[in-house]
């Protein structure tokens, strides 16, 4: 990341000519807005820059359409796949009322971070995403009336190109290497990119899934600057993937009968120095307050998936046996229940944590963090025992489990109960306003996608 002072020097200079304004819509995909470096002065970044919210779904009207941002100074970073240009997220604010837009996703993880240090219960939180994610030679996409379907090519899997003599069976490339593995360069690349903005890269491998199934660890960090970098690695990662003429794919569950994709969720909550979520003498080395914490996001996690989990094919990949954390219950280890305790990681007390697992990575990161603190702050306040509630901890197989309750099967069981929940309006972390606007936005889309026939459909009943 660069200082004010320092991209002054650039433009300055002459090398820099143009600066990205980048702002984040509801679908918590980035929108850019380009303007000449001259323009970017502290007058006018005070003042804002305009642009129509009404040509982005759920924003506003075409009558009162006319928004401003701001340019966040603390994010300027050069572009690494535009040349002379710089980029800076950027707040949505109204002109009129020159407040934060109540739908803008980084006003509300701003909200969140504040919501966290009101309860004098904690200071800080941590977020680590695992961003997991497919990448294919090719993507041919079909969604017409009169033809329908996906064409997916890899040079690791057996597709429609044939055999590469290097190809893996579904559900054995976890860890592997070349030649089986053919994107080790690709992360390498990527994570070297992240790392020249600023982005902290931990480690990468090859996921479990064959056809290009990959995973990039970020190093952990605050909410806002979670959410902002999951948007940036996605940048990235897509970016590179055109370069080698590639398509990275962010969808959950793009191959049939293969490992999904989630976007697992390490976190933390710290009050000053010391990490409130670590007691050696707790279950798995968890203090109360962690488990209460997990009581809450496992109490709310119909209307909390809504948030993590809000695309029809998030839910074709929460089903059992894919390691799949369909199970909503708690376990160390257990990587099928929806929160594990992992004790794979350094024994500093300042390391302990948990791993949400259900989320993936067509979420909006400001609203999933946000809403997943909510979730996890009132089980705090209400001293929520995930035991009593019938989450466990569980140190067995619970696939096979009656008793275990289930993650959705479908989005619309989750929106219905993000319709019901008057959990996240009450903690004023999320408007009522937002609230309509989100649901209507994702139930639309969700509505759209239900419409089109499958090539399932004719798979499985074109001869009844």
């Amino acid at each position: 990341m660069l200082s004010f002072a320092e991209l002054s020097k650039y433009i300055s200079s002459g090398d820099v000519d143009f600066i990205d304004l980048l702002f984040v819509d509801i679908r918590g995909t980035i929108k850019r807005k380009t303007i000449h470096a001259r323009e970017f002065t502290k007058d006018a970044i005070a003042e804002g820059y305009g642009f129509d919210g009404s040509s982005l779904p759920g924003f506003k009207t075409i009558f009162e359409s006319d928004m401003i941002v701001r340019p966040d100074l603390d994010t300027i970073f050069l572009d690494p796949f535009s040349d002379r240009t710089a980029a800076v997220f950027c707040d949505i604010y109204d002109p009129i009322t020159k407040k934060p837009y109540e739908l803008d996703p980084r006003f509300i993880a701003k909200r969140a971070e504040k919501y966290i240090r009101d309860t004098k219960i904690a200071t800080d939180s941590y977020w680590g995403p695992e961003l997991e994610f497919f990448v294919f030679r090719s993507v041919e996409v079909d969604a017409s009336p009169y033809l329908t379907g996906v064409t997916l090519s890899s040079e690791e899997a057996r597709d429609a190109d044939g055999m590469s003599g290097y190809e893996m069976h579904a559900k054995k490339a976890y860890f592997t290497t070349s030649p089986f593995d053919t994107l080790g360069m690709y992360r390498n690349e990527v994570s070297r990119i992240a790392e020249s903005i600023g982005i902290q890269i931990e480690a990468h491998h090859h996921e479990v899934a064959t056809a290009g199934q990959i995973e990039i660890n970020m190093k952990y960090t605050t909410l806002l600057r979670m959410a902002d970098n999951v948007l940036l690695l996605k940048y990235i990662a897509r970016n590179v993937a055109k370069e080698y003429g590639l398509t990275a794919i962010f969808l959950p569950k793009p191959v049939y009968d293969d490992n999904g994709t989630g976007m697992h969720i390490h976190h933390s909550l710290f009050k000053d120095d010391k990490n409130i979520f670590a007691d050696d003498k707790g279950y798995a080395g968890l203090s109360k307050e962690a488990v209460h914490y997990i009581g809450g996001i496992l109490e709310h996690i119909y209307p909390l998936l809504a948030f993590t989990n809000p695309t029809p094919n998030s839910y074709r990949r929460l089903v059992p046996h894919f390691e799949a954390p369909t199970a909503v219950a708690y376990s160390q280890r257990n990587r099928s229940a929806a929160i594990r305790v992992p004790l794979n990681i350094p024994s500093s007390p300042k390391a302990r944590r948990f791993e949400f697992r259900c989320p993936d990575a067509t979420s909006n990161p400001y609203y999933a963090f946000a809403a997943i603190a909510v979730a996890g702050i009132d089980g705090l306040k209400k001293k929520l025992d995930p035991e009593k509630l019938g989450y466990g901890p569980f140190d067995k197989d619970i696939w096979e489990m009656d008793s275990v309750k289930q993650t959705p099967r479908k989005l619309d069981e989750s929106l219905s109960a993000l319709a019901d929940s008057s959990l996240f309006i009450e903690s004023k972390v999320f408007s009522k306003a937002f609230i309509e606007s989100y649901l209507e936005v994702v139930t639309e889309s969700y509505m759209q996608a239900e419409l089109h026939p499958t090539p399932a459909d004719f798979h499985y009943y074109s001869d009844i």
